[in-house]
């Protein structure tokens, strides 16, 4: 049995047909169970235009000569080398030397200096990550050695993949591989002998022109061309020059509706934003060593994104993990941070970004999610957890979620709210992410009932309030969802209050029935929880062995297990889980509370 909610394994047929070149084994799926959720009527549009525009795309795409189309104007020179400021292991390249490659949590293993396009993937996440380069930062660490594979690996990859296919020329898998690649081609260059390097500097421009061309949608441009101008400052002279102006162009319109005002991503997961803010750092030394100015609308974006971070960085040094956004690493997010002259303000900070709501005291920092998920295209690492709460207890993050991001493709159930620490009603979910052809054709969406809520909070001497509540369970339940955080600053305690109460607008046309409940708080692998003798009490210790009293009036309180995503692979975890049972025609109040242990009183 799943240990976070009803949803079962099952396994699905082999994805090979999908156009992943090579890809061996049959991933399984988790699905959800189906509760007639409506998937709104956008969704029959989209799916027919899609249909339409795919084809149409692999037709023009695959015809013999388009490759011709991109190789206009050829570069034969390297002007700017970007830094790409993203932390790397050397291990990983070192391993590619010998032939081994381990990638996205798998491996597969080539002779010394053999060819790994010419055989099968063991996973789609790692034939991902392998047509991405995400390999190529850490083997140009290896010094002229490294490079001069870098460079054998690419040009074998250029003459294997000229003519455009599905997957190994997907817009996102392209803007990545062609942004590690523009990173590397000066270096590349440099151990190349003329007609190598001519090569190299022709397939850096195909692959750049092709990110100016469609298909890609607006979720992801600004990504895309991104990656297009760092291409476009690296390759020299004209053809350069136009890659930069064309893809720098049109870059302000795409940030416009991927940044928003507060910095949030449109996507609303943090660790997007900082994805696109280290880009955005690589573009802008690369437009400095060409002494070009910075777009307006670029050096705003950097600004939005980098105060956005500040509150989406949580005391661990880690990032905020809500709505299909990992924590990242800090060493990831402190590069990202390193530009900015307030990354070491003490304290930390307080406020709201992209929907999430921040709240501290000295030694708690609560997180919670206030908005709605992202819609259309922008949901397709979209969760439905809403209200969901992140705490970090010192620099332990105790209080979180399953970590679910898109490279944990086969876990989809774990975007619904058993998958974070909130409340759920009953089994049914007010929306579901696409599942089989719908999803193969717009990606896993997620599609279901909309929801609103609202956010209030109040600050006293010594204290904060906050309230949020939502109506996703009136259409199904007639219920509101309210959950009521009092952060006592002084003492570091956080008392709660998860309130369950009639929807006016629902009075008359849901029967009076009782819904089971079960309020949710996932433990981060490796934090311990003890049920104490009065079985309402647990005590949570995190990495640095420090004690937390959970304490709840709930009717029943366990421990159960759980399971933690990261980086794509699944661990095991824990969940507090307080459970009982509410009337759709009367409120219903849950109290739980956050302390240090140690203070008198304590439940032995």
């Amino acid at each position: 049995m799943n240990p976070i909610g009803p949803f079962a394994e099952r396994s699905t047929p082999s994805v090979g047909p999908d156009g992943i070149p090579g890809l061996r084994g049959a991933p399984t799926r988790t699905p959800v169970r189906s509760a007639g959720v409506a998937t709104g009527p956008g969704l029959w549009p989209a799916i027919a235009g899609r249909l339409v525009t795919r084809q149409m795309w692999i037709e023009l795409y695959g015809l013999p000569g388009y490759a011709q189309t991109l190789a206009a104007g050829k570069a034969v020179a390297f002007a700017a080398s970007p830094r790409d400021f993203r932390p790397v292991e050397g291990a990983l390249g070192k391993a590619i030397l010998s032939g081994k490659f381990h990638l996205a949590g798998t491996h597969m293993e080539v002779e010394a200096g053999g060819d790994p396009w010419n055989r099968p993937s063991p996973s789609k996440p790692f034939a991902t990550d392998l047509h991405a380069f995400a390999w190529l930062p850490s083997l140009m660490l290896n010094d002229e050695r490294g490079a001069r594979e870098a460079l054998r690996l690419t040009l074998i990859w250029a003459e294997t993949f000229t003519r455009w296919s599905p997957f190994a020329w997907d817009p996102q898998i392209l803007a990545r591989r062609t942004f590690n690649i523009a990173c590397a081609a000066r270096r590349m260059g440099a151990v190349a002998t003329d007609g190598e390097r001519f090569r190299l500097a022709d397939v850096l421009g195909r692959q750049a022109r092709q990110l100016l061309r469609p298909p890609g949608g607006l979720a992801g441009q600004a990504e895309r061309l991104v990656a297009a101008a760092v291409a476009g400052a690296v390759l020299a002279g004209t053809p350069g020059q136009r890659l930069r102006r064309a893809a720098l162009g049109r870059l302000p319109g795409a940030l416009r509706v991927t940044v928003f005002g507060d910095g949030g991503h449109a996507s609303r997961g943090a660790e997007a934003g900082l994805e696109l803010l280290l880009d955005l750092l690589t573009l802008n030394e690369a437009l400095a060593q060409l002494s070009e100015p910075v777009p307006e609308a670029m050096a705003g974006a950097i600004m939005r994104l980098t105060t956005a971070l500040r509150l989406q960085t949580l005391p661990d040094g880690r990032l905020a993990a809500f709505q299909g956004g990992g924590p990242s690493s800090p060493s990831r997010v402190a590069a990202a941070r390193d530009h900015d002259d307030h990354a070491d303000a003490p304290g930390g900070a307080s406020g709201s970004v992209g929907g999430m709501v921040r709240i501290r005291s000295p030694l708690l920092t609560v997180m919670t999610d206030a908005g709605p998920p992202a819609r259309g295209a922008w949901s397709e690492a979209a969760c439905a957890q809403p209200l969901a709460l992140e705490i970090v207890c010192g620099k332990d993050r105790l209080i979180t979620g399953c970590g679910w991001t898109p490279r944990a493709a086969d876990r989809q159930g774990l975007r619904l709210a058993p998958g974070h620490s909130t409340l759920t009603l009953g089994e049914a979910t007010f929306a579901e992410p696409l599942g089989g052809w719908k999803a193969d054709l717009l990606g896993p969406r997620l599609f279901g009932r909309p929801w609103k809520t609202k956010v209030e909070r109040r600050d006293a001497e010594g204290a904060v309030w906050l309230e949020v509540e939502h109506d996703g369970w009136a259409a199904p339940f007639g219920l509101l969802h309210q959950r009521r955080l009092y952060l006592d600053q002084r003492l570091d305690e956080l008392r709660a209050e998860e309130r369950l109460h009639p929807c006016p607008e629902s009075r008359g046309q849901v029967r009076a029935i009782a819904a089971p409940y079960a309020v949710r708080f996932h433990l981060e692998p490796g934090a311990q929880a003890s049920l104490a003798r009065d079985r309402r009490s647990i005590l949570l210790r995190g990495h640095s062995g420090r004690g937390w009293w959970f304490r709840t009036d709930g009717p029943d309180v366990a421990i159960e297990p759980s399971v933690h995503v990261e980086d794509g692979l699944t661990r095991r975890s824990l969940q507090v889980v307080v459970r009982g049972s509410a009337r759709t025609d009367a409120e219903t109040k849950i109290r739980w509370k956050l302390s240090p242990a140690g203070a008198a009183g304590d439940p032995t």
